[in-house]
């Protein structure tokens, strides 16, 4: 495991002994998606629109709203995440999952990108939460047939 953290971004670094395929499969698939990430109705078609839905908290909804930006099975899928109403203080970045197939199975980077220097708290939030998320994905790839 790999983790960096650049300028305005998260990015984890994963090797898995999984095929992309079946990496695949965790990161497109709606009940998968839910099992490691999320409750969602997301669907791998560019431009659509999804939401990501956690139990609300103190100063959060618990809604991430998303709209699929790239999609390239088995290799690449980017959407748009944003948190918290229009204006200032909304996060709106985007979320770029890239494969890369390996000998020993599949390279995982996720990326994290557009946070402004005054969301330097949310980075870090990001940060933790995208390491116990990629966890989370390492198991549900495991059990998958």
């Amino acid at each position: 495991m790999n983790e960096t953290t650049t300028a305005g971004a998260v990015v984890i670094e994963r090797e898995m002994p999984h095929p992309p395929q079946k990496v695949w499969r965790a990161l497109t698939q709606s009940a998968l998606i839910e099992a490691w990430l999320l409750k969602n109705d997301f669907e791998p078609v560019i431009g659509h629109r999804f939401t990501l839905r956690a139990p609300p908290m103190p100063q959060w909804n618990g809604l991430v709203d998303c709209e699929v930006l790239a999609i390239e099975p088995p290799a690449r899928l980017a959407y748009s995440w944003k948190v918290g109403e229009d204006g200032p203080g909304a996060m709106r970045t985007v979320v770029t999952l890239t494969l890369t197939p390996t000998p020993g199975g599949t390279h995982l980077r996720m990326e994290q990108s557009g946070f402004r220097t005054d969301q330097e708290n949310n980075r870090r939030g990001a940060e933790f939460g995208w390491r116990r998320f990629m966890d989370g994905l390492e198991r549900v790839v495991a059990g998958l047939d």
